[in-house]
């Protein structure tokens, strides 16, 4: 009788090493997966320590190997050719796993809060216009749910998804939107993963070690305003939503966030970059980044989203980033979430489209301050990125501030001068500077001829009223 139960126990504990030891994948390492095209990407997962891993790409019928560490891990590179599909990848170790329906093409990350994350179940009607039309197999969602940790975690519980009527519903409305023109125009399979987060601040995407080691960074961290229902905590939503995603390459980054930073702008663009290189850091790749400048709101304290705005357009400074400008697209200044998020998807893909995949004749940058040149009792405006001229939208150009040196702000006249526009007010004799759509909730309304908005700017440096109010 003991030497049965002896032997029970023995075969219990064989077993559950052997179960332990099976090859295993992290769960965006799956069928119906999209690869990023022409590259060299990783493949990875765990396995009994020094087991062999064999892979198999169908596409070339190339087997590769790796040996699991003492760790359990093991992580190859499989080369992929240009995009197409479907194929399959057979993995072998003490088990095997084939993944089939795996398309090769490009591959984006859609991040932020809120406004990334806005969907057709918060009543975006763009997405229920698409949705007779939605079914789509070219496209593939990766939808990461809202996780957040201390530390960096190795999975997700995702899986993907073809594009149709039923899972376009919980996407991102943006990001579906930037991926079907991306990939209607670059006629290639795209995969979309979805990373986002409403009312999260930056710094719970950036690595808890880069904010707190930075003096600026870590006092602005701790005037977050600390709630229930989301994380606040440095790293928090980078260590259970972005790390785990490191290994799989991608061509690059969206992102739409910023409105829970309003109350620490002076630091934003330090974090925002620093939270840009940490990424690309841990992509081990310099991947393109591009995001949108928050939209005009009714927030509690003055200036502060203007000065964000600011903050978004000093980081274009920044290698490989590109800013989307959405005055133009807002509902209503009490609405933190601007209804209509098609063209806004676009705007990116354009970016993309012209940055990163080099198409020509694409409009993707907004109109910009570059100088001015004082002129008596004018200010003369020189605007970037308007190759065909500038217009109003409106009746009366509208968004226009001039002040002398007594730092008194009137409201001024402006007229265009093909990529020149000339500011004035009867009441400012010796001008010195101008404010265009600057403050929470003004709005201007001029565009260059393709229709992209001017970005809001102030060409001064004086110091800005926040206090309470509007």
């Amino acid at each position: 009788m003991k030497k049965n139960k002896f032997l029970l126990t023995i075969l219990t504990l064989l077993m559950a090493v052997c179960s332990y030891s099976q090859l295993r994948l992290p769960a965006i390492l799956s069928s119906g997966m999209v690869l990023q095209q022409n590259d060299s990407v990783s493949l990875w997962g765990w396995a009994g320590p020094s087991e062999t891993v064999k892979v198999t790409t169908s596409w070339n019928q190339k087997t590769y190997q790796a040996r699991a560490t003492d760790m359990a891990t093991w992580k190859l590179k499989v080369a992929t050719p240009s995009a197409g599909g479907p194929y399959t990848i057979s993995i072998e170790s003490r088990n095997k796993v084939v993944l089939s329906d795996i398309l090769i093409g490009e591959v984006w990350v859609c991040s932020g809060q809120s406004n990334m994350e806005w969907s057709f179940y918060n009543g975006v009607k763009d997405i229920k216009d698409e949705l007779p039309t939605a079914l789509n197999p070219n496209i593939r969602f990766f939808h990461v749910p809202k996780t957040a940790s201390y530390t960096p975690q190795d999975d997700v519980k995702a899986q993907w998804t073809i594009c149709d009527s039923n899972t376009i519903k919980g996407f991102s409305a943006v990001g579906y939107f930037f991926g079907k023109k991306l990939q209607k125009d670059l006629n290639v399979p795209i995969g979309l993963v979805n990373a986002s987060w409403g009312g999260t601040p930056a710094e719970t995407w950036t690595p808890m070690e880069l904010v707190q080691m930075d003096i600026p960074l870590k006092q602005a961290a701790s005037q977050l305003n600390k709630v229930d229902w989301w994380p606040t905590g440095s790293g928090q939503a980078f260590n259970a939503m972005i790390y785990p995603l490191t290994n799989y390459t991608i061509a690059g980054a969206i992102w739409y966030q910023g409105e829970s930073n309003t109350n620490t702008n002076s630091t934003y663009k330090q974090l925002f970059t620093t939270m840009i290189d940490s990424w690309r850091d841990s992509w081990h790749k310099q991947f393109p980044f591009y995001y949108v400048q928050i939209a005009p709101f009714t927030y509690g304290n003055k200036n502060v989203g203007a000065l964000l705005q600011e903050q978004q357009t000093l980081t274009m400074s920044h290698p490989n980033t590109g800013m989307v400008v959405i005055t133009d697209l807002i509902d209503s200044v009490s609405n933190i979430h601007p209804s209509r998020k098609k063209p806004v998807g676009e705007r990116l893909a354009n970016w993309a489209l012209a940055e990163t995949y080099k198409k020509t004749g694409i409009a993707y940058k907004s109109p910009q301050y570059a100088s001015m040149q004082v002129l008596k009792e004018k200010i003369s405006l020189q605007i970037s990125n308007a190759p065909n001229g500038l217009v109003s939208t409106g009746k009366s150009i509208s968004g226009f501030f001039i002040a002398g040196a007594d730092q008194v702000w009137v409201a001024a006249d402006a007229k265009i001068e093909n990529d020149k526009i000339i500011v004035s007010s009867k009441q400012v004799k010796e001008p010195v500077a101008v404010r265009y759509g600057f403050g929470n909730t003004i709005i201007g309304n001029i565009a260059s001829k393709e229709g992209l908005p001017l970005c809001p700017f102030r060409t001064d440096s004086w110091v800005v009223d926040q206090s309470a109010g509007n």
